[in-house]
Parts: C-alpha cells; structure tokens; sequence
C-alpha cells in the first residue's frame, strides 16, 4: 500500500476542490456573513502566508482566544497547514489559567476577537512568550489596545498569498491541534492532538451508526470551538462538504432557534445545558425545527425527561454521546441496534440515556475494586480507553502517570455496561459518592429530579457524614414559572430509588455553578453547601 501520510491540509484541499459553492454561515456582530469553501480556502492560505510572514515555524505554537466563526475555522486549517500547532483557548478560563495555558503551551502568535481583548489584556505582561496578536474584528480599524505588537487580521489577508502551499508532506504523527482540559481542581492539562489522529477522528464522525456527518447536512457546532475542537466537527464538516453554521459571539437560546430555523439545520451539537435553553425556549415560541434530524449531545449526562422532551414532543431526534479533552473527544455513542427498534417507548429511552457503545477504531475495558467488570448494567467500574485518536499523555505534565498507564487512559469515570455493551456514566471517579461501604450515583439522582416537571437543573454532591461517610445531598433549580416543594420530590424519588440512595436533603437554589464549558463545577457547590449547613446550624 502506498504510505500517504494523512494531514489537515488534504481536508482542506477536498473542500475547495469539490465543495467550492457550498457556505460556511457566520453570526457576526453586525449580521450574518456567508463565504464559500472556495473563498474560505483561499483566505486560509492567505492567513497561512501571513503566519509564515510573521516568523512562525513549525511545531510552534500558535493561540485562537474566539468564538465560532469563519475566521476561527480558517486558522483552523492555516496555522497546521504550516506545520504549527492549533492551539484553542478557553475564553472562559480564569484570567490566572489563561496565563498558565499560554505560557506552558509557549504560543508564540495569538488571535484574538476583538470583543475578547480585555481578558488578554489583563494578562499582557504575563505572557512574554508571545510576539504578536492578531485582531479578529469586522471594524475597518484596530480598536484601541495595550497589547503590542498588534495587526489587523483582514489586512494581513489582503497581503497574503491565495495560492500559497499549504504543507502536506508532513509527517502524520506531528502535532497539529492542542486543547486543554478545563481544571476543576488544579491547572489545565494539555493534550496535543496529531494530524493522523484528527484526520482519524473525522472519518468516524461520518459513519453511518456514529454522528452521519455528510455534505448533504447543514451542521451548527454549538458546543465551542475552543471545547476539544468543537468536537472535530470543523475539521470533518469542510472535509466532507457539509455546511457549516457558526452561531457566534454570546448567543441565547432564541437566537439559536431562530439561526435553526432559518438555515435549516440538520445537525447541531452541545453540552446539555445548551439544550435545557432551547427546550425552554420552544416551549415559549413557535419555531419550525423539521429540518433537524439529530442533536448531539455530549459533556456530561443528558437527563432522561429532556430527551423525551425532544423527540416525542419536537419529533427531533435526539443523540447522546461520551467524550474527553483526552479523546479528540468522539468515542462512545448511543444508537438503537436494528434488533432493539421493537421496543416499546421507555424501554428505548432507558437506552437513549445512556451514553451508548463504542464507535469503530477504540478500545475499552471497565476496572472495578476486583478487576475487570462483568457487562450486566449494574456492576461499576473505571472505563479505560485506547484508540488512534486518544492522547498517551498531556504535555510536560507529571500527572500524566495518574491517567496514562498500560497503554490505556484512566478516564476517571465511573460506569456500568450492559450486556449490549452500552455504556452509562454512574459518575467520575471523585464524585461517587460512597455510603456505608456502597457507592450511589449522583448522576443517576440528577436525571431522577431533572425529570420531575418542575425542576430546570439538579446536581448531587457527597456531604461527609459521621456514621456513613458520605451521603447524598441534591441542590435543584426550579423551572421559571414552576413551583414544587421539597416532600413533593421525595414523593417524586422514593419509587424509584432505595430508600438509603434518597438526598438527606434538598436545596432550591437559584443557580447552579458550573465549569466554562458548562458542566456542574461540583468542587464550588461543595464549598457553599458548607457555608449553607455552618448557616442552618
């Protein structure tokens, strides 16, 4: 066989090539903006010269501090396509842990939207590794700044090189991507991610039994392209033709319906949060939504009553999936199995629920206390995975020998799998809450109260106990509009749980804490349920 080494540059090319009419739609500050494969292609290469002009080699580093849009997904494509290395920065990261992200990644060039200059410049003289920022504005002029040196990014375009080479003589194991995780609990780690691993990745996004990404689609990454990158859906949507919506700069969830309908959407993916908005947000409005045919949903556990919400009072279909910074993310996904397609309605959510079983390409086993668990939807376990387009270690990080051992990565998730091999998260490893020698899943508890029709948000954290060792208690955010009391969920949970499983207590909250890329920053409510017990007592 021929050794081709695949490369990012090659994905770019396919989409000029035979895609060049099809549009990548852009929600920008003074409107939508539509361009062409063919001129995303040739302002790419212009960006990709312009770096190479500023004196960016290859293996450096070079950061995006934005949101999704045509720019960001153009120096997706030009900054591997010089043999650098794509580095996406969390814009909603710490002043703190942006500084120690771009220091310890060593990025030498920065592109930076406009509206998001302030938190760059917070840290300014912080950051001495980098020598020049790139303004991603729509504004014919630089807006005022403290950062130097800086330049416009059209007007490097305009004195770029449209037909500049692209690199594609690469080698298909050198870095192209790098993203850090979001660091509940002490600094971000970063994975680097090699051109064959996201080349990899975006072929399994386009089987059929995975996400079906295909050019006939119309895809809106709601989730960040600074989140995993957008969980690869940038890079497999220009290389398969699909048409790309960017939503943009602080979106809601009106104008993510609104840009739905409008473009008509085929595909649209984010963490749950994203869709509890929407779901509030159809309930309120009249919006047509017959294009979509999936969302995916990934981040964290989706709860059971807001998938039924979707597909059977929206007819959309709704998908749940599993994935880390560490997985580029894609690896686990829930289908029906042709054979399961008889069941009746709730016997397929049960199964919708759970995150699903694993894409062609990764392997996984599931470590208890006593070794490897048996496939019996009960027993729990550490899911550990490999696979081509799973990291080996994060970069220049100690803490790579806690998660990288054997060849596998320690996800730190705790799951069960059934006998079809379904996976379900239950909970991460620390989370877990441990009850007189048992473990009760807070997950499962969440889902539980997120069904109840009164209640928006649920989360369930361990409180130390004295004779038990930990136990259960669950905070809730109650719907606008909705009123429930606290005996009216335990009615709601004693059907469904043993008794020992039931929160202690339930707190009505008014919000939720939660990390940048929406997940429940477990370690922040802990903190002020502590505050709120020092309080009642």
């Amino acid at each position: 066989m021929m050794n081709v080494p695949l490369n990012i540059a090659l994905m770019l090319e396919r989409a000029e090539t035979f895609f060049p009419k099809k549009t990548v739609i852009s929600r920008m500050k003074h409107g939508i903006v539509r361009h062409t494969y063919r001129e995303i292609g040739e302002r790419t290469r212009k960006l990709a010269s312009a770096l190479k002009q500023l004196g960016v080699q290859p293996g450096e580093r070079v950061g995006t501090f934005a949101w999704n849009h045509h720019r960001h997904l153009e120096a997706y494509f030009a900054i591997p396509g010089i043999g650098a290395v794509l580095h996406t920065i969390n814009i909603r990261l710490s002043p703190q842990h942006i500084a120690y992200i771009i220091n310890h990644a060593d990025d030498r060039v920065l592109l930076i939207d406009d509206d998001l200059l302030p938190l760059i410049e917070k840290v300014k003289d912080d950051i001495p590794s980098v020598k020049a920022f790139i303004i991603m504005t729509d504004e014919s002029e630089l807006p005022n700044t403290t950062l130097s040196p800086v330049y416009h990014y059209e007007e490097l375009l305009k004195e770029g090189d449209a037909r500049f080479s692209l690199v594609k003589d690469i080698d298909e194991h050198s870095p192209a991507g790098m993203c850090y995780t979001s660091a509940t609990t002490g600094n971000p780690k970063g994975i680097l991610y090699s051109h064959r691993a996201i080349v990899l990745h975006s072929m399994a996004l386009g089987l059929a039994d995975s996400a079906a990404l295909s050019e006939s689609d119309v895809a809106m990454p709601v989730v960040p392209m600074f989140h995993a990158n957008a969980w690869g859906l940038p890079f497999a949507a220009a290389w398969f033709g699909t048409t790309l919506v960017m939503p943009g700069a602080a979106f809601t969830p009106q104008i993510l319906a609104q840009m739905m309908e409008a473009e008509k959407v085929t595909l649209a993916a984010g963490v749950p949060t994203v869709w509890l908005g929407l779901l509030n947000e159809l309930e309120k409005g009249t919006y047509d939504l017959s294009s979509v045919t999936r969302i995916l949903c990934g981040g964290s556990a989706a709860p059971k009553g807001m998938i039924r919400a979707f597909e059977e009072k929206y007819r959309i279909p709704f998908i749940h999936a599993y994935g880390m910074t560490e997985t580029s993310p894609l690896v686990v996904l829930s289908r029906l199995k042709s054979y399961q397609q008889h069941l009746s309605g709730d016997e397929k959510l049960d199964i919708r629920a759970k995150q699903g079983f694993l894409v062609p390409g990764v392997e996984m086993k599931v470590v208890g206390k006593d070794g490897d668990v048996e496939w019996n939807g009960a027993e729990m376990g550490e899911l550990c995975l490999r696979g081509p387009w799973i990291a080996d270690e994060y970069y220049n990080d100690e803490r790579s020998k806690e998660a990288f051992r054997d060849g596998w990565l320690y996800t730190g998730d705790v799951v069960t799998v059934d006998e079809e091999g379904f996976i379900k998260i239950v909970d991460r490893t620390k989370d877990v809450i441990k009850s007189g020698g048992e473990w009760i899943s807070s997950v499962d508890l969440e889902n539980a109260l997120m069904a109840h029709e009164a209640i928006f948000e649920a989360a369930v954290v361990a409180v130390p106990h004295p004779e038990w060792q930990e136990r259960p208690i669950a905070c809730v955010v109650v719907k606008e509009g909705k009123s429930v009391t606290k005996e009216e969920l335990y009615d709601f949970l004693r059907p469904q749980f043993a008794k020992w499983w039931l929160p202690d207590d339930i707190v009505f909250m008014s919000e939720i804490p939660k990390t940048s890329v929406g997940k429940f920053l477990k370690l922040k409510l802990r903190e002020q349920l502590r505050d709120y017990f020092a309080n009642v007592q």
